[in-house]
């Protein structure tokens, strides 16, 4: 018997509007490369990593799979078409995964500096036992709660609250099974939908470069980061 396998999930067909119009999100250029390829390259370097899915903009597949093509890997990659929303990205590429694989995790291309190691970090927790395990970091700034006119209502506890990151890890069959029974509903995450089937959810710790890349601001942010790490590496 094969022994049992982890895949990634990558939704990417996003437009990403509040990046600005054209390009798909996952394609826009990042220190001279897609996005897309930064983040397929981070997970794929994870050691517990045995596949990647990544889900394409329909019109962009050829595109994603040029784009990719480049990876050196061990893992699987594959591309599927995604859907109009990133839930049914996430449900297409449930579908492409082999029987194989029992661990499912699900990271947004928009996190194209994830280090490898919060990745196997998600892994091992699943692994041990867990049935979700999602990535967090503490909140630092105050978090108000406020009404329709913008006032005030709450001040919440920052230090219960989480930033949540990606990837978010599950047992396939938790992961499927909360998609089945989402019936369309809208969540932010695929925590919240397994959080919706009474699913307990755990934590490991997350790390700052794992941000999410949503406005240009994010992008200078970004090309710092990975100017840093080209001069710690000792490249050009």
């Amino acid at each position: 018997m094969r022994p049992a396998r982890t895949a990634v999930i990558v939704p990417a067909a996003g437009r990403g509007e509040r990046l600005g119009p054209g390009t798909p999100k996952a394609l826009r250029s990042l220190a001279g490369q897609p996005i897309l390829l930064h983040a397929v390259r981070a997970v794929a370097a994870a050691r517990g990593v045995d596949m990647v899915v990544v889900a394409a903009p329909e019109d962009a597949i050829d595109e994603t799979r040029g784009v990719l093509s480049g990876i050196e890997h061990d893992a699987q990659l594959v591309v599927v078409a995604g859907g109009e929303t990133r839930q049914d990205s996430v449900a297409r590429a449930l579908l492409a995964l082999p029987p194989d694989v029992d661990v499912v995790l699900v990271h947004d291309a928009a996190r194209p500096l994830v280090p490898p190691e919060v990745v196997d970090r998600v892994v091992g927790a699943v692994r041990a036992g867990a049935d979700a395990v999602i990535p967090v970091l503490s909140v630092v700034d105050t978090i108000k709660e406020v009404d329709g006119q913008g006032d005030v209502v709450h001040t919440l506890e920052r230090g219960v609250l989480r930033a949540v990151q990606t990837p978010q890890g599950f047992r396939r069959d938790v992961l499927q099974q909360a998609h089945a029974a989402s019936d369309g509903a809208d969540a932010t995450d695929d925590a919240g939908l397994v959080e919706g089937q009474g699913v307990v959810v755990a934590t490991v710790p997350g790390a700052e470069e794992a941000f999410k890349i949503t406005r240009p601001l994010d992008l200078v942010l970004a090309e710092a980061v990975l100017a840093r790490r080209r001069a710690s590496d000792g490249v050009g």
